[in-house]
């Protein structure tokens, strides 16, 4: 597949998912903090992952994963999380935005979206350490701006969490919502688990209704 078609299906994917809101991938997450479900209804099952060490070899460098992708009229795919993420969003010239958001992480509101980042649900660094070795640029650019992966947050829970897995980090609010939609992202992606972070999404998901 060309570059070009690449391209146009990559803004095809995040026009789709701007105009049929707020969900990540089957699982439902309620991100615009609106009061519906707040877990993941979709399939979270580890047994479908391979669980392999880390490739700790695999060289990274977040300039080989080019984000932040044009999606068209000014915006690119971070603005395009952030519109698509929030309560009572304008928007202004070259896509400059105000609204209100609920970052996921922390269960704080923001209005000012200088305040939050916009993560990568799996990190571009645990991705790379997770089976993505021989992924082409135009792959490592499509999981970057892909927006099912893509979550509006404080910068200081963005901090908190870093590049880290679930063994080592997990959110304050909403963790087996957390740990199905990452094991959902790695079920997609056919990324590995590692032994320790396997074991603690076995141990968060026990206690999920």
């Amino acid at each position: 597949m060309s570059t070009r078609t690449r391209t146009k299906a990559l803004l095809v994917a995040v026009v789709a998912v701007l105009a049929v809101g707020g969900y990540y991938l089957s699982g439902g997450l309620d991100l615009d903090g609106d009061g519906g479900d707040s877990t993941a209804t979709g399939p979270a099952d580890l047994s479908e992952l391979t669980v392999a060490p880390e490739d700790t070899g695999a060289p990274y460098d977040r300039d080989d994963w080019p984000h932040w992708s044009s999606v068209g009229n000014g915006c690119d795919a971070r603005d395009a999380a952030l519109r698509e993420r929030g309560r009572s969003i304008t928007v202004g010239d070259d896509c400059d935005l105000s609204g209100e958001w609920t970052s996921i992480y922390d269960g704080e509101t923001v209005t000012d979206p200088s305040e939050l980042d916009v993560d990568h649900w799996v990190p571009l660094a645990e991705v790379a350490r997770s089976g993505s070795r021989d992924w082409s640029e135009q792959q490592r650019e499509e999981y970057a701006n892909d927006p099912d992966v893509l979550v509006p947050v404080t910068a200081s829970s963005n901090r908190s969490k870093g590049d880290r897995d679930p063994a080592t980090w997990l959110p304050d609010e909403d963790r087996c919502g957390y740990v199905t939609t990452w094991v959902q992202i790695k079920q997609r992606y056919e990324l590995t688990v590692d032994k320790a972070e396997a074991e603690a999404i076995r141990d968060v998901l026990a206690g999920c209704e």
